[in-house]
């Protein structure tokens, strides 16, 4: 019985492990169709998106009033911001985009134009982002890599041992075999 429990309790954190992989490896490498995979780190637009949240954004020909749009530089020290449309401007016949926290009281002080907005928020999961920004750090990047390193070698070691043990008492056996054959002629 806890054998089984084990082996559930280990299948989910190699299940965890791998789906933090790949969302690691989607926010890091550039997928297919220009999707982005981003962590939302405030609150500015609860309750629709809560912080944590990670939001898969892809462009668009255009863009609404009363879309969500991530917009503005992507680096290691700089994070993008995702906002709804709230207004639409033309300038120099662009369009320029006045946005808007949900848990905002105001409009953002700043427009952004077409050329900024990184691409509308298709969808968000839920405080997926916590642990994205956890395994983006060393310590988490190590411990995605490191921990599943020693359950392989863990479950190969449990396998070489049975292997052996198993050939000790193959050897055993052929021994008292041979030992019985001895005496019986």
């Amino acid at each position: 019985m806890i054998k089984k429990i084990l082996n559930v309790v280990y299948g989910i954190l190699l299940a965890l492990l791998v789906a933090l992989a790949v969302m690691l490896a989607a926010s890091i490498l550039p997928i297919p169709g220009n999707y982005r995979v981003l962590s939302v780190l405030s609150g500015s637009m609860e309750p629709a998106i809560h912080t944590g949240s990670v939001v898969i954004v892809a462009p668009a020909e255009d863009y609404k009033i009363g879309e969500v749009i991530t917009f503005g530089e992507i680096s290691k020290t700089k994070t993008p911001t995702t906002h709804r449309i709230n207004d639409i401007k033309v300038v120099n016949d662009k369009p320029v985009y006045i946005t808007k926290g949900d848990a905002n009281n105001a409009p953002d002080n700043k427009e952004v134009a077409a050329s900024e907005v990184k691409g509308k928020v298709l969808f968000s999961i839920p405080y997926l982002g916590f642990a994205l920004n956890f395994v983006k750090q060393p310590i988490g990047f190590a411990l995605v890599i490191i921990v599943p390193a020693i359950l392989i070698i863990w479950e190969e070691a449990k396998k070489i041992f049975h292997e052996i043990t198993r050939g000790k008492k193959k050897a055993a056996v052929v021994e008292i075999d041979e030992k019985q054959d001895d005496k019986n002629v």
